[in-house]
């Protein structure tokens, strides 16, 4: 892997996990945003824009970081396969539960507040549906949402590449030896929307993918001559859009309308990798020539531990002081990543500086370079 490809790594994990916030911190009536979700609101300039980033040109972000690990993983097979387990172990299944842990605990002191217990109420993002304060749930529903369903939900990413990474062995040989029949198989499973707990199918694919890449030493450092960075941005962003059109527009019970919002959805995902690989390099090199840039990616996964559940208490706030002002909604959804993102950085920088073993810990080790 030479210097540059290492660089663009480095930049689309940063980036990725940065557009996380926009992806997450939506705030429209749909509570949660699926694949072929619908809105049930009327279009306008708020829902459009909000859609068309957190349900359709964001949504390549997790499918890259997929391969990149994938990539990287196979890329070192020349370390023994149980040494490479236990340190993902560390840097993973620790942090994890860590992150998942710190999500309960700023969640559990806001609810000791009146103002900010309203917040929380508000939010609404526990995964069981179940918003009462913690002290009404008791120990086992928070000890079951620390271990499985994290108020963090962001965090199953890393449970599942930790699955992948102990699968290693056996998609490895199936990629090498059974290359089109896996691919058609775990595309199958992405476009169906396949899941069972931390299993599902666009992690397999797209780390399989990240596997092939490595393994039959693919050029990922040169465009394919036959790829064009206008027409790949051209489709990729008209994609999108059509498919946000169409969310507004079909009968959201419709048989259809599932099928035909999950292949825009798959469709605006490839396209969407194809163009950021591909047609995003000068942005890369000068992005990467920047030290406060470069010092800015060391807190990448402190920004992916923290970030839900405060976007979303951090929403709420804004849209208590700003509803009365024009296109709150629309402010809130582009000023709250900003401020998290202050937040994230700022408290990596003073674990970093002030409890590095603790730090090291929390990151699985990342952020010291």
């Amino acid at each position: 892997m030479n210097r540059f490809v290492s660089q663009k790594f480095r930049f689309y994990s940063f980036v990725c996990i940065a557009l996380l916030m926009f992806v997450h911190g939506y705030n429209l009536k749909e509570g949660y945003l699926r694949p072929n979700s619908t809105v049930g609101e009327d279009l306008t300039i708020t829902t459009f824009v909000e859609y068309f980033l957190a349900n359709g040109a964001l949504r390549f972000r997790i499918p890259m970081l997929f391969i990149i690990s994938g990539y990287i993983f196979a890329l070192r097979d020349y370390r023994p396969y149980i040494e490479r387990v236990r340190n993902r172990f560390s840097t993973l299944v620790i942090p994890y539960f860590i992150w998942s842990a710190v999500g309960l605990a700023i969640t559990f002191l806001l609810q000791q507040f009146p103002y900010t217990a309203q917040l929380v109420a508000e939010a609404n993002i526990d995964q069981l549906g179940d918003n009462r304060p913690y002290a009404q749930i008791g120990w086992g529903g928070v000890l079951y949402r620390w271990v499985l369903m994290p108020v963090s939900f962001q965090l199953w990413f890393i449970m599942s590449l930790f699955i992948y990474n102990m699968l290693y062995p056996f998609f490895r040989w199936v990629v090498m030896k059974y290359t089109a029949i896996w691919f058609t198989i775990v595309f199958l499973l992405w476009y169906v929307g396949f899941q069972f707990i931390f299993i599902e199918g666009q992690g397999m694919l797209f780390f399989s993918f990240g596997i092939w890449l490595n393994k039959s030493n693919y050029p990922i450092d040169k465009r394919p001559e036959w790829y064009s960075h206008y027409l790949g941005w051209l489709f990729f962003i008209g994609i999108s859009i059509i498919k946000t059109f169409m969310a507004f527009e079909l009968e959201p019970n419709a048989a259809s309308t599932f099928w035909v919002l999950i292949t825009l959805h798959a469709t605006t995902i490839l396209a969407g990798i194809f163009a950021v690989w591909y047609g995003g390099d000068a942005v890369v090199r000068w992005c990467m020539s920047k030290r406060w840039f470069v010092w800015a990616t060391a807190f990448s996964f402190v920004i992916y531990g923290m970030h839900v559940p405060v976007i979303k208490y951090v929403s709420m706030h804004m849209f208590t002081i700003w509803s009365s002002i024009s296109y709150y909604r629309l402010l809130t959804y582009f000023a709250a990543p900003v401020v998290v993102l202050a937040i994230c950085i700022a408290t990596g920088t003073l674990l970093r500086e002030y409890v590095p073993k603790v730090y090291k810990v929390m990151t699985g080790g990342r952020g010291f370079s």
